[in-house]
């Protein structure tokens, strides 16, 4: 039999930070479970480079990350997302497209760390963004997706941001 792999799209408006950590995180350690990608409402073209550093320094690697819209997902052939996480206030806010079989939807809103300044404190502010969204993906992946109904996904998802703390 045949174990079915969900598709994952983590969104954030610039898609060049927390969406790519989560994108990263979905994908290592759903292990072929999951199929994540990750799209902003309004990309900023380049994906911030302490996130990739980020991501390295936990030995997980993300080479064709780019920063791309929600609109290029939105039309890709024969994708069907089962899940939408929003990790930013302004994405959770605006008005999404419209995606084939109506995704779960939950928002796990992660303070932003690209803005963040010296540099030092930015790499420590992008290491919290990291276990944040760690902690949420390990959490929703321990669930049996595969026999929940898309409200209990949702449910379960918006508790696990509940219970994060965040």
């Amino acid at each position: 039999m045949t174990q079915r792999t969900f598709n994952i799209l983590v969104l954030c408006t610039g898609n060049s930070a927390r969406s790519i950590l989560g994108e990263a995180l979905f994908n290592h350690l759903g292990a072929g479970r999951v199929r994540a990608f990750s799209a902003g409402s309004k990309p900023t073209g380049r994906v911030n480079p302490v996130a990739l550093e980020t991501l390295e320094r936990h030995g997980i690697s993300l080479p064709d990350a780019r920063s791309k819209s929600w609109d290029e997902i939105a039309v890709s052939p024969g994708l069907t997302l089962d899940f939408i996480f929003t990790v930013c206030d302004n994405a959770a806010n605006e008005a999404c497209p419209v995606w084939p079989g109506h995704p779960a939807t939950a928002h796990w809103g992660i303070p932003d760390p690209a803005h963040v300044e010296p540099l030092e404190a930015r790499r420590a502010a992008f290491e919290e963004a990291y276990q944040s969204l760690k902690r949420r993906v390990e959490v929703f992946l321990a669930l049996p997706l595969e026999t929940m109904m898309a409200e209990e996904a949702k449910a379960a998802a918006q508790r696990i941001h509940r219970e994060a703390g965040q």
